[in-house]
């Protein structure tokens, strides 16, 4: 909790917010329910650098300003829900933990099945009154795509991250 009240965490975390922001505005649709973003790349990122709790909250605030920026329909919480999550699983499984393709794989597969397949599809099937197994099974192709996908990117971006100093810097003491 140190780190609430560490202004170089704040500001990047505040950073990472906006990076997921931005990437949020770009999705490539594929169906009316399932599209492919990045936006959760940076609250990874985040989770990563500082732990559950701040990924979480930047997650939160990232899925809030998104919406707030630009609405795509009515609010949905439980989307929120979902990148809090996000933040939250990633700051469990890699934060002050060596950086390592089996624990991005982990975190990543966990973070797939929980978040992406299991809720998205729930809030989904809420919003839109569809059948929830259909809308599970709709999405598994896609899911199954991006696992590769994220973890190479997650990879070569926290690999670098880990051996620079900013992971010193920005570490709570």
């Amino acid at each position: 909790m140190s780190q609430l009240k560490n202004m170089k965490v704040m500001t990047t975390a505040a950073m990472l917010c906006a990076v997921a922001i931005v990437l949020g505005f770009f999705k490539l649709p594929i169906s009316n329910v399932i599209e492919i973003r990045f936006a959760g790349l940076p609250i990874a990122i985040a989770g990563y650098l500082f732990g559950p709790v701040v990924g979480g909250l930047v997650g939160g605030i990232a899925d809030i300003g998104g919406y707030l920026i630009r609405p795509t329909g009515p609010y949905a919480p439980g989307f929120t829900i979902d990148t809090i999550l996000t933040g939250v699983i990633f700051g469990y499984f890699l934060y002050k933990k060596e950086v390592s393709l089996k624990r991005i794989i982990a975190a990543s597969l966990v973070n797939k099945i929980i978040v992406n397949i299991l809720l998205n599809s729930f809030w989904l099937a809420v919003l839109y009154h569809l059948p929830f197994t259909a809308t599970v099974i709709s999405r598994l192709p896609k899911e199954a795509i991006m696992l590769p996908i994220h973890v190479i990117i997650l990879l070569v971006i926290m690999k670098p991250i880990s051996n620079l100093s900013i992971a010193k810097i920005t570490a709570a003491k």
